[in-house]
């Protein structure tokens, strides 16, 4: 669901062998550098590069476990100026 431009979010019920070719797709989508998500109202392509921080979280409540898996990258701005090297002097 294009919930607003540039955020795409998708909610349905899987098995774990539907969820396991997810994963599959990402993994090889991260090595190719091309994420593609998608489905009936909206697509978003994400280019995954350099080095991404990746965050797990794991949680069991009385009948419910939950799994957050959340991988977050800095996208490269081909017009950030790099201020050249850091000089630092000291006394």
């Amino acid at each position: 669901m294009m919930e607003r431009k540039g955020r795409f979010r998708h909610q349905s019920l899987q098995d774990k062998k539907s969820i396991q070719k997810m994963l599959d797709a990402v993994k090889r989508g991260i090595t190719k550098g091309e994420l593609e998500f998608g489905d009936d109202t909206g697509e978003i392509v994400l280019e995954p590069k350099g080095l991404m921080t990746l965050r797990v979280t794991a949680t069991v409540e009385d009948d419910q476990s939950r799994l957050d898996l959340r991988i977050t990258w800095t996208n490269e701005n081909d017009d950030a100026r790099d201020s050249g090297k850091l000089k630092v002097k000291g006394g």
